[in-house]
């Protein structure tokens, strides 16, 4: 924890403040994900307790559980509504499958027009066994390139070596974990007065899908930030992320291929503290919404981008998802051989890169906060899957990580709340502060269920 946190500049008495209990392993893994919980968890919470103190509360303790940890690194496999899981968020062909080359791709297609993408490419029906046996006349290589042709996302399985030496590989590890950038002039913003909560006060457009953008904006939600989920009311959705990281969030529904649409994302944006997006590098620009341009719109906006393959490289604009970049980046390939299978993929046991990025994401937008406050501007955070899954992986292995017990469901760990779905069960927030504890005061709603304005 300590390097992210100087990394992004923030002053390093305060992490005297900060404990972090247990450790590795928690979940059947190589890799150190208890470490990286804790640690993203930890930052961010230590962050919010820092900008309370900024705006005149007292100094406090922040203590992070291992356990308590990954099971918020897997809270949409935890949730239950009405006593059950909320559907099976993984489309019937998505997955990973050999190709005529012997080698693995990994296909990702939760969203119908994903799918049927796929489909047209490979000529197959909608069934697993013909689109393997389609892919058993491709090579991976190829398949991997044709799809992102196409805007497809999908991924060739690879050893961490290969990675690593691929011309992506080298441009992900280029780059900081979190990137901070000043992107224009304004003047210092003070924090707002002194609240019940650190982050009351503060308000956050929010404009993600899937895992990674919604567990940031859920975060700053928790330590109280106003938070506006902004959606298209054309695109594809998963019902159970939605709920599990749409707690203590308005949402809202707007069309920006239409000019009313984006005036409303104006108006939002102008009352905004924070931008945060996870859409495709460019994507948000085309509509008028890059750094640049919002930073123009609102002098001293905090803008923070997710991407999956970084800013760099020939792969910067490819569709990405965890498992792709898990699949690409060698985390298969390396349980797999230390769970004695290689060349069998073997994904991670909960999306640890999309929650890792979320938190990065939430802690550099708590850092650009703080230099706003204090030198004024306008500030981007830019955060990747594949660059969070090179600082997992440089938080070392796990020597017989792969024997832990699998745990079940976590019930002393859990919360539950009346939603418009039914009556949720969900995981607290494991990061425990002393004198503000952290929680939602709404529930999640279904998409665009309030005005796109601030109350």
């Amino acid at each position: 924890m300590s390097g992210l946190w100087r990394g992004v500049g923030l002053a390093p008495e305060a992490l005297a403040r900060v404990t972090l209990a247990g450790g590795d392993p928690v979940l059947p893994s190589s890799f150190r994900l208890a470490t990286a919980a804790m640690a993203g968890i930890g930052a961010v919470g230590l962050a919010a307790a820092e900008i309370h103190r900024r705006r005149g509360g007292p100094a406090q303790g922040v203590t992070v559980e291992a356990g308590h940890a990954l099971a918020e690194f897997r809270s949409e496999q935890l949730m239950r509504v009405d006593g059950a899981p909320l559907g099976d968020p993984w489309d019937a062909i998505a997955g990973a499958y050999r190709c005529g080359d012997g080698r693995w791709v990994r296909i990702h297609t939760n969203f119908p027009h994903h799918r049927d993408g796929f489909l047209r490419l490979l000529g197959a029906e909608y069934d697993r066994p013909a689109v393997a046996r389609a892919l058993e006349g491709w090579e991976a290589p190829g398949l991997e390139d044709a799809a992102a042709a196409a805007g497809l996302p999908a991924a060739m399985m690879r050893s961490s070596e290969e990675w690593d030496a691929h011309p992506q590989g080298r441009a992900v590890a280029a780059l900081p974990v979190i990137e901070i950038t000043r992107i224009g002039d304004a003047p210092p913003e003070p924090l707002p007065r002194l609240a019940d909560r650190p982050l009351a006060g503060l308000r956050a457009v929010e404009l993600t899908r899937i895992i990674a953008g919604p567990v940031c904006g859920r975060v700053l939600a928790a330590h109280g930030a106003e938070v506006m989920l902004v959606t298209g009311p054309h695109l594809p959705s998963i019902p159970s992320l939605v709920v599990d990281t749409g707690r203590g969030k308005r949402s809202t529904a707007l069309d920006l291929r239409d000019e009313s649409g984006r005036a409303a994302l104006r108006g939002l944006v102008g009352g905004a503290d924070l931008f945060i997006q996870g859409y495709r590098p460019g994507a948000l620009a085309t509509r008028g919404f890059g750094p640049e341009a919002l930073a123009a719109l609102r002098p001293g906006i905090i803008c923070v981008s997710l991407s999956a393959y970084g800013r760099l490289g020939s792969w910067a604009g490819r569709r990405g998802f965890d498992s792709l970049v898990q699949t690409a980046s060698g985390f298969n390939e390396a349980e797999a051989e230390a769970a004695g299978a290689p060349g069998q993929p073997k994904p991670l046991p909960c999306q640890a890169l999309d929650h890792g990025a979320g938190y990065l994401m939430a802690l550099g937008a708590l850092a650009a906060l703080t230099r706003r406050a204090e030198e004024g501007g306008s500030w981007h955070v830019q955060i990747s899957l594949a660059r969070t899954g090179l600082w997992i992986r440089g938080l070392g292995r796990v020597p017989g990580g792969l024997a832990a017990p699998a745990p079940g469901l976590e019930p002393g760990l859990m919360e539950d709340a009346a939603t418009p779905f039914g009556r949720l069960s969900s995981v607290r927030h494991a990061a425990l502060l002393e004198r503000t504890p952290a929680r939602w005061t709404s529930p999640p709603l279904p998409l665009g269920s309030d005005p796109p304005r601030w109350p």
